[in-house]
């Protein structure tokens, strides 16, 4: 299998929290992540932090599954593409659940041919609008929840972060 690269952002966590995640990232990566929190500004009593990661290919879908469902957790996990693997963007709200999107060399998401397709059918039919369609695949209620926090964490620290095994 082969290696890659991604950043666990944890957007906002409550202190008790906190170690939790920690817990499950090195369940996940093999090393724990000595994650340095901060206070997150865009809610008042949470924390945040980057953790940087090198493992391998499907450690974020590996992180998301261990993360998500708590409920006072919002967190993105991306992983760079490979040789063998797209790239992919995964985001977590308690209102929303999990976002997965594929993600191309330069971050953006590419959405597949069958998806915009139905979208478009959905569209002409008269059950939503184009417009809808494609925030819904872009995730942009995901973006929409987590866009005070992530400008929150402009200047943070990020550790990096290296997979055992």
């Amino acid at each position: 299998m082969s290696t890659t690269r991604g950043v666990l952002y944890v957007h906002s966590a409550t202190s008790a929290l906190c170690p939790h995640v920690e817990w499950a990232v090195a369940g996940v990566l093999g090393v724990p992540p000595n994650a340095e929190w901060t206070p997150q500004p865009a809610e008042q009593g949470t924390h945040r932090c980057e953790v940087s990661w090198q493992g391998r290919s499907g450690s974020a879908a590996q992180l998301t599954s261990a993360l998500r469902g708590w409920q006072q957790l919002r967190f993105e996990v991306t992983e760079d593409g490979t040789g063998g693997a797209e790239g992919a963007r995964y985001s977590y709200t308690p209102t929303l659940g999990v976002f997965h999107a594929v993600t191309g060399m330069h971050g953006d998401i590419m959405i597949p041919e069958d998806r915009l397709k139905a979208a478009a059918v959905k569209a002409s039919l008269g059950e939503s609008t184009l417009e809808i369609e494609v925030d819904r695949l872009l995730g942009r209620a995901w973006d929409d929840e987590l866009e005070s926090f992530r400008h929150a964490g402009d200047g943070a620290p990020v550790r990096w972060l290296h997979q055992v095994g």
